[in-house]
């Protein structure tokens, strides 16, 4: 009687190690993270992205649930060209203190920017002074005010902007926006990672 062995995912058109190697850089995931979220060890982890062992479905299926893809996702499975419309009344979107935000990008794996729309009430603003920055080192993040004023506190320095205006700026470090008018300001953002 031959014994089952479980399926083992090998693909001539992606190296999944690879793949899963850009996805936890990205996320800026060690190996012990991911093993913590996803259940398997961070030794077959190491293996896998090294490309030393091929996971079956069972093990690229935990992966793929601890890094919050789909197993398609991490796969790839779909090689052709990628389009991903994000209709206006399906934002993901939290609002606090008269801050309104939208979320424009989907969730792609790998992704390294992400798109907002934000929308501040007079007096609000984004965080306040000391809280720790939310983006990961090396981010930068560009914004483009569409109504309203604009104040942006980096550090120790602020920067004033009316409609029209751009400031690209180090994300990683101390900053927020206040909104000093006496009409609601929007603006969007584009934040990348790992760019310094």
């Amino acid at each position: 009687m031959v014994a089952k062995r479980p399926y083992v995912i090998t693909y001539k058109r992606m190296q999944i190690g690879q793949r899963l190697k850009t996805i936890r850089d990205d996320r800026g995931l060690s190996l012990r993270d991911l093993a913590a979220t996803s259940g398997v060890s961070a030794p077959m982890l190491s293996q896998v992205e090294r490309g030393e062992t091929s996971p079956s479905l069972e093990i690229a299926s935990r992966i793929a649930t601890g890094l919050d893809l789909t197993l398609s996702q991490l796969l790839r499975l779909d090689e052709e060209a990628h389009v991903v419309v994000v209709r206006s009344s399906d934002r993901a979107a939290t609002s606090r203190d008269g801050h309104h935000v939208e979320q424009l990008t989907p969730p792609l794996p790998g992704r390294r920017h992400a798109v907002t729309e934000h929308v501040l009430q007079p007096g609000a603003a984004t965080a306040r002074p000391g809280d720790p920055p939310l983006h990961e080192p090396g981010s930068r993040e560009t914004v483009v005010v569409q109504h309203g004023t604009l104040r942006l506190m980096h550090g120790n320095d602020s920067y004033d902007l009316k409609q029209g205006d751009a400031v690209t700026f180090d994300a990683d470090l101390p900053h927020h926006f206040e909104n000093h008018g006496k009409k609601e300001t929007t603006f969007m953002a584009i934040t990348t990672a790992g760019l310094r």
